[in-house]
């Protein structure tokens, strides 16, 4: 998994709320053999028509979000199932961020993105970026007002500057723990290979434990 650090790309809006994973990736494609060829697929029933023409009046296909790494949405990204696959597309078409708002408060918050789909990101690589719904109204304002406008994203300073006019900077909070994962570029697999010695000694201490026991 490659580190995030620091990470400037085009912001594309896709102005829509509760975007659930069968939206990001319908369910026909998750019959797929291996984890890669899914960034085509992405939104595929939003950008293409039904006869398999790209749909010109979707977002991703407008030419001046052409390229765009950095999505902006409303709030509950990724809610419905637990497919990974929502977010092995989204990785695969090429956005490394995925910013959306929280609202309300209280037990009537509404997170900017759902549980799994968010801790899915975390280890593919992709940050999801979690600010207030009156700074994403700022963000969309913007974007629609100037297509093509570019972001940048710096994790280790934790803040998103909209290189629009006028400039804009965010600051946004995220888990200390995801952090130092996207920082480091872990997964699971590598944050444990990184005890590989402590896990090999103690498995030899626990053999002859058992072997004179």
């Amino acid at each position: 998994m490659n580190p995030f650090t620091i990470h400037t790309g085009i912001v594309v809006p896709v102005d829509r709320a509760n975007i659930d994973t069968d939206a990001i990736i319908p369910k026909q494609f998750l019959k797929l053999i291996g984890r890669t060829g899914f960034g085509e697929f992405l939104f595929n029933d939003w950008r293409y028509l039904e006869n398999g023409q790209p749909n010109g009046e979707f977002t991703l296909n407008k030419p001046a979000f052409k390229g765009a790494t950095i999505l902006v949405a409303r709030n509950n990204f990724g809610c419905g199932s637990s497919r990974e696959h929502a977010v092995w597309a989204v990785a695969q078409y090429g956005l490394r961020v995925v910013i959306a708002p929280w609202r309300g408060e209280g037990g009537e918050r509404i997170p900017g993105f759902a549980d799994i789909f968010r801790n899915n990101c975390v280890k593919n690589g992709v940050l999801t970026l979690e600010l207030s719904e009156a700074e994403v109204e700022k963000i969309f304002g913007l974007v629609n007002d100037q297509p093509g406008v570019q972001a940048t994203v710096d994790l280790p300073k934790q803040t998103l500057t909209l290189h629009g006019k006028p400039e804009q900077v965010f600051q946004f909070e995220i888990d200390a723990g995801v952090k130092n994962y996207l920082l480091r570029g872990l997964d699971d697999i590598a944050l444990t290979l990184e005890h590989e010695a402590a896990i090999a000694a103690f498995e030899k201490q626990h053999n002859v434990q058992l072997a004179t026991a």
